[in-house]
């Protein structure tokens, strides 16, 4: 791993799951001043330019960042873990038709407990199949599973779409899989 890649990972890490691990404090929404980010990373032996966070915001399309429309706040733009920070997203109507990827040693737990945030917020669902199956390939042999998202909504489930174009909802029941 080169060290952009090291720095982008270590970006996702503390952004979505340990903010303390470089001493930082998002707020319930997720944004951390970049100030704040770059000063912390200093301190902590991985010191980065505002150009390079740049870069890695701008190339990092498996755990995208979103900087604020003022550019003086970052956030992970999903993936968070629960206990840190929940994204206040307005429920939005989905597509009739939304994917999951997962691999395909997870498929039996799915078939009995459906699709569940596990320690996420929500479960993460994307509008394109080949993005679901590259995000299930992340796991292990990808699998790609067809949700009723239409439906769902029709009878009362919420769904939100985050700053990078991924769909969630808290859990999907088996029945919407098609």
């Amino acid at each position: 791993m080169n060290e952009y890649e090291r720095v982008s990972k270590l970006l996702s890490h503390v952004l979505r799951h340990e903010p303390e691990f470089i001493d930082i404090h998002p707020d319930n929404d997720g944004w951390t001043d970049i100030t704040v980010l770059l000063r912390q990373l200093q301190i902590h032996g991985t010191p980065l330019s505002r150009e390079m966070l740049a870069k890695i915001v701008q190339d990092n399309h498996t755990d995208p960042f979103t900087i604020s429309s003022d550019g003086l706040f970052i956030r992970a733009a999903q993936g968070h873990c629960a206990t840190q920070t929940a994204i206040d997203h307005p429920p939005q109507t989905p597509p009739d038709i939304l994917f999951h990827g997962t691999a395909i040693s997870f498929i039996s737990d799915i078939c009995e407990l459906g699709l569940i945030a596990g320690s996420r917020n929500n479960v993460h669902l994307s509008a394109d199949k080949n993005t679901a199956l590259e995000a299930g390939a992340r796991h292990g042999d990808p699998v790609v599973l067809t949700i009723a998202a239409g439906e769902m909504f029709k009878t009362g489930y919420p769904f939100y779409l985050a700053d990078d174009g991924v769909w969630q909802t808290p859990h999907v029941p088996i029945k919407y899989f098609s």
